[in-house]
């Protein structure tokens, strides 16, 4: 006896959603629908200790506020390094905590940021770089 049209579709989705529980339970399913979404300008995210952004501004745009933002916070910048497409800078924030900062160009009109902010991370610290470099944009 062969299965129908329908039976077999239900089939497929029971298999799927099979498939799907253990990526729900491990947070997989969560990191897929934010990788979509960090696809998209405007995104941000804190995921393991680090602040990820997307912005909508050219990335040597970002790359100068970015510079001017940690001023404005008195972070002084201990090192840096740009090329086209990627950069990288080191700072010291209060309590000589280590600050990092990776850019990368996305599109013409778009760049990634992501911020962390001593070894495993301080949000709040992060989110005010961030606000900093979005306030300059």
């Amino acid at each position: 006896m062969q299965a129908t049209e329908s039976e077999q579709s239900l089939s497929r989705a029971w298999v799927g959603l099979v498939l799907l529980i253990p990526m729900v339970l491990t947070g997989c399913a969560l990191l897929l629908v934010g990788g979509a979404a960090a696809a998209g300008a405007g995104t941000v995210a804190y995921v393991r200790g680090e602040l990820q952004a997307t912005l909508d501004s050219p990335y040597e745009k970002v790359w100068s506020v970015t510079r001017r933002a940690l001023a404005d916070l008195n972070m002084v910048i201990t090192e840096q390094e740009k090329d086209g497409l990627t950069g990288h800078i080191t700072a010291r924030a209060a309590g000589d905590r280590k600050v990092t900062l990776r850019l990368r160009k996305i599109t013409g009109t778009a760049t990634e940021v992501r911020i962390r902010v001593g070894t495993w991370g301080d949000e709040t610290v992060s989110r005010q770089i961030l606000e900093q470099i979005e306030r300059r944009l």
